[in-house]
């Protein structure tokens, strides 16, 4: 999917502003959301099946959710009888489905495949979510998805080999954005990584969204800009400082009021696209470094300007 641009993203933002998986705690988005029920005024589903991927690389799964059961490719964790750490990864676009794209790395301008993690040993679960693939449900642009990505977590954490005190989430764009909110309804990942989210989902064009718009609270609830203060474990938004890119978003939440647990980075020379396998590949360094009691993860300026050097 393609990235909202400055002045489309500045109208959207003034338009905005005129029980799956355990939380961690009752936060002010988890209680807004108490009791409301999405109007959809689109109702769309992918109608196509998950493809089949390689073997042992990853397994074709359906976790349950809200919705009912949904697709997921997630990763072999090695047979040796340990924990292992893993990442939800949500990818960009509005289909709600996954594809090969879980397999197959782009090119190193574009890869968002996100095979870093995967290649540092950590065990990748890629959830599809409601209306996508041939899933039950419809696309409900950032409500019903956040129930869903929960299912997802509380399903994953009870598979063999999976260490429940270290599962990350990761997504990029749409997916950015729906990690953001999953980080404010108080969703029980150790720590999320948010590439690119917009301000309020009217940054995305009100062509791509499925709800009642005529509805403040609708749209309210779907904002990540409005719930950050519920953000209690750490959580990174990335962007990109070149076009094109939402980086006029990023901008905007760093102004506003949030948390210390939410730390925001501009990368000086990448795009929305060119950031992803740079940065995902030095997460996955953080990720598996990160063996302790509780989450330590940051990133310093220092750092992160060497991991998008291009190589020598």
């Amino acid at each position: 999917m393609f990235p909202v641009r400055g002045p489309i993203w500045l109208a959207a933002a003034l338009g905005v502003l005129a029980g799956v998986a355990p939380l961690r705690a009752q936060t002010p988005l988890a209680e807004a959301r108490r009791g409301f029920t999405t109007h959809l005024v689109v109702q769309e589903n992918g109608g196509h099946p998950a493809p089949e991927p390689p073997a042992g690389v990853f397994n074709l799964v359906h976790y349950p959710s809200p919705a009912g059961d949904l697709a997921a490719y997630v990763g072999v964790p090695p047979a040796d009888g340990k924990k292992h750490p893993a990442i939800l990864w949500l990818t960009g676009g509005f289909s709600n489905g996954v594809s090969a794209l879980a397999w197959t790395p782009g090119p190193a301008d574009n890869d968002q495949s996100a095979t870093a993690f995967r290649e540092a040993g950590i065990v990748m679960m890629y959830p599809s979510l409601r209306g996508g693939n041939d899933n039950p449900g419809h696309l409900e642009s950032f409500f019903g998805e956040v129930d869903d990505v929960l299912a997802a977590r509380a399903w994953l954490a009870r598979q063999p080999g999976i260490d429940p005190a270290r599962i990350y989430l990761g997504g990029h764009s749409t997916g950015g954005t729906l990690a953001l909110l999953v980080a404010e309804i108080g969703g029980p990942f150790r720590a999320v990584f948010a590439f690119g989210p917009v301000f309020g989902p009217r940054g995305y064009g009100v062509g791509q969204l499925t709800y009642d718009l005529s509805v403040a609270k609708e749209t309210e609830l779907r904002a990540p800009f409005r719930w950050m203060a519920g953000i209690m474990v750490p959580t990174f938004v990335f962007e990109g400082t070149e076009a094109p890119g939402n980086i006029a978003a990023l901008r905007a939440l760093e102004k506003m009021p949030h948390p210390d647990a939410l730390r925001f980075h501009a990368v000086d020379g990448m795009t929305h696209f060119s950031i992803l396998q740079p940065m995902t590949r030095l997460i996955a360094r953080k990720i598996v470094g990160d063996a302790g009691p509780a989450a330590n993860i940051a990133f310093t300026p220092g750092e992160i300007e060497a991991a998008v050097q291009p190589p020598k």
